[in-house]
């Protein structure tokens, strides 16, 4: 796809995520989701994903990003399960267990991404992804291989 219109769609949704409308910022944290392994893309992501006006936001950024099973998303995630506050970080907590409960094969894998971001990432990432591991720890996934 072409970068230039990549880079146009995440400056819109970077624009809808400034909303004062609360379903306007839950549906671009979710849409701008797809986008995470975008620079352009993470500081508004961490802002969602921490907004002060709405915890529904909240989840729905972070259901985006896990539902991405992989690094980009979990990176955002635990820099800002790194720094939220208790309200925020319950809805995280509860858009792990939503996203990462079903499949074992999910949960194995944002286990051992959250073990790299711990060993190789910047404190507030190594901070997240142990707090991360914590909650992964005690999910018992619904579905495992045969």
């Amino acid at each position: 796809m072409d970068g230039d219109l990549r880079r146009a769609a995440v400056m819109t949704l970077c624009e809808l995520g400034t909303s004062d409308d609360w379903r306007d910022r839950a549906d671009a944290g979710h849409s701008l989701a797809g986008f995470a392994e975008m620079q352009e893309a993470v500081e508004p992501l961490l802002e969602l994903a921490l907004d002060p006006g709405d915890t529904f936001v909240t989840r729905r950024t972070t259901e985006g990003l896990l539902r991405r099973k992989d690094r980009a998303g979990l990176t955002i995630v635990a820099s800002a399960l790194a720094v939220a506050d208790s309200n925020h970080r319950d809805w995280i907590h509860t858009a792990i267990v939503d996203v990462l409960s079903i499949f074992s094969e999910d949960l194995d894998k944002a286990q051992r991404l959250c073990e790299e971001m711990d060993r190789g990432a910047d404190d507030r990432v190594a901070l997240g992804a142990r707090e991360l591991q914590k909650t992964l720890a005690v999910i018992e996934p619904v579905l495992r291989p045969a």
